[in-house]
């Protein structure tokens, strides 16, 4: 079975007076129908900036895809109208992002919010549309759901809001459903909740979901494959279990190695030195190179390829093995 999205070669880049800004750099990557994708990177390093392309959501200009496939169920989004665009955003793929303060109309109660989107993707007549804006915030948990049909976005907590957001989203019963860093602003608390809230949806509605985030702990609860991105680039790739038990990349292993762990007590925290690269004149060999603990000259002869390490398990580095010897090394002998 063809998976229900696949991308090739993905290059996106933005012109500004100071140069071309290379903000996704060639990726590729596959998602099946019900499945969970985690990406995460730090700031700018094109998690984004490549879920906008997919949507064909980015100003142009400053911004230009540059080459690449997005197939979904098999047509490539790239080479539809903006009116073809029209028909798969929100119906068959949605959106939610960080601040639904941004996202959401100051001025238009939630509920009209939420009905005007199903009456122009559905077709739905008003009532309709009102009944099904009803059904969609009492299955995210928003209680009273019809009493709070008429209220306004500031009249609902951040939580509270970010769950308009996931009704409005899942309105039109779309089959992919890509999150951009929705917990961002949330407190801990609120933040499983609404991690909880997904997970069930995805569940009950069978949709594939792309969670972007820096949050690494989030992506353990919910995702089952994760891409690790680093300067417009997929550095390691893999089933969420064996990148967190068995990480390859050094990026990977010095962000796993920055996260405090509950069970941590005397845990020295790791720290990756110097700052991600300029996306404007990235370095001619690995883009990670110079904050590699590991650099070698074989960095410096251009960005390495993903290479698959064990099944499904793959790295984009040259120094695998060396570095594989250098933490086998440091493990304490038994007995």
């Amino acid at each position: 079975m063809a998976p229900l999205l696949e991308i090739k070669g993905l290059q996106v880049a933005f012109f500004t007076k100071d140069g071309m800004v290379r903000a996704v750099n060639g990726i590729s990557y596959s998602l099946d129908e019900g499945d969970t994708l985690g990406i995460v990177g730090e700031s700018g390093c094109g998690k984004s900036v490549s879920s906008l392309a997919m949507l064909r959501l980015l100003p142009e200009p400053p911004a230009r895809i540059m080459g690449g496939q997005i197939l979904f169920e098999g047509q490539d989004l790239l080479k539809l109208s903006l009116n073809e665009m029209h028909k798969i955003r929100g119906r068959k793929i949605a959106m939610i992002f960080q601040d639904p303060m941004t996202s959401l109309n100051p001025v238009m109660t939630i509920g009209e919010q939420i009905a005007e989107a199903v009456r122009v993707n559905l077709g739905l007549s008003a009532r309709a549309a009102r009944d099904r804006a009803v059904e969609v915030l009492s299955h995210v948990g928003i209680p009273r759901a019809r009493d709070r049909y008429n209220d306004f976005p500031h009249q609902f907590s951040g939580g509270m809001r970010q769950r308009v957001m996931i009704a409005m989203a899942i309105s039109c019963n779309p089959r992919l459903l890509i999150a951009d860093e929705p917990t961002t602003a949330l407190d801990v608390t609120i933040q499983a909740q609404i991690v909880d809230l997904v997970r069930r949806l995805q569940q009950e509605l069978n949709m594939a979901v792309i969670w972007i985030t820096h949050d690494l702990g989030v992506i353990a609860r919910l995702a089952r494959r994760v891409n690790v991105m680093y300067a417009g680039y997929i550095i390691e790739s893999g089933p969420i279990k064996r990148i967190f038990g068995n990480p390859q990349h050094p990026y990977t292993i010095g962000l796993l190695g920055s996260v405090p762990q509950a069970d941590g007590a005397g845990q020295t925290l790791q720290y990756i030195d110097g700052a991600p690269p300029d996306l404007i004149r990235l370095p001619q060999g690995c883009a990670f190179a110079p904050r590699c603990k590991h650099r070698g000259p074989a960095c410096d002869q251009g960005q390495p390829a993903l290479v698959e390490i064990e099944p499904q398990h793959l790295a984009a580095c040259v120094n695998l093995s060396d570095i594989h010897a250098s933490r086998e090394s440091r493990l304490p002998v038994s007995g």
